[in-house]
C-alpha cells in the first residue's frame, strides 16, 4: 500500500528549509502532498496561486528525482482533516529547536486523538537551514536584504519583484 505524507505549511515563501524537509520526506513516502494552509485572519505576502506555483517549481523536481508522486493542495480546516482528505497516513513536521519540539509534541498529541490513523513524523532541520524562517526571509527581503542564501533563486527573484512592486505603489 503506497504511503502518502502530507506536509502542511504557509510556504510564504518557500525556503531552503522547506526544500530540506521535502528532500527528507520523499525518502519515506511514495506520495507527498504539500498543503498550503489558508486562514482568513492572515494576510500572506504571496497569494495562494503564487505559492502553489513556487512549490511546483521548486519541490516537484525533488520528488520526481526520488521517484515520489507529488501534489499540492490548500486547506482552511484542520490539518488532520486535510490529511484524511488526501489519504495521508503520515503528517510531516519539521523541527528546528527545542521550542519547536515542545509545540509540535502538543499538536501531535491532539492530532493523534482526532485522527488516530494519521501519524506525525518529526524531521530535524539540517544545520544549514535550522535558522531559516519564512517570516525572517520576508523581513530581510522587505528591507532590501539579500535572501539568496535562504531561498531558491527563483523565489529570491519573486521576493525582489514583489517588494519592488509594493514600493512602486507606495506600500511598505
Amino acid at each position: 500500500m503506497p504511503r502518502t505524507a502530507l506536509f502542511p505549511g504557509s510556504f510564504d515563501p518557500v525556503t531552503n528549509g522547506h526544500l530540506d524537509l521535502v528532500r527528507q520526506s520523499v525518502r519515506i513516502a511514495d506520495r507527498l502532498v504539500l498543503a498550503i494552509g489558508t486562514h482568513p485572519g492572515k494576510t500572506p505576502l504571496f497569494g495562494v496561486e503564487e505559492r502553489l506555483a513556487m512549490l511546483a517549481e521548486t519541490c516537484a523536481p525533488i520528488a520526481r528525482a526520488a521517484g515520489c508522486d507529488f501534489a499540492c493542495s490548500t486547506f482552511a480546516d484542520l490539518v488532520v482533516t486535510a490529511a484524511q482528505r488526501e489519504g495521508a497516513t503520515l503528517l510531516i513536521r519539521g523541527l528546528r529547536s527545542a521550542t519547536d519540539f515542545d509545540y509540535e509534541m502538543e499538536m501531535a498529541g491532539m492530532n493523534s486523538t482526532m485522527a488516530p490513523g494519521v501519524q506525525t513524523i518529526f524531521l530535524p532541520a539540517c544545520a544549514l537551514t535550522r535558522p531559516i524562517t519564512a517570516t525572517l526571509v520576508r523581513q530581510i527581503a522587505a528591507m532590501g536584504g539579500d535572501v539568496s542564501q535562504f531561498v531558491p533563486a527563483s523565489v529570491a527573484a519573486r521576493l525582489k519583484e514583489k517588494f519592488a512592486a509594493q514600493h512602486r505603489q507606495g506600500k511598505r
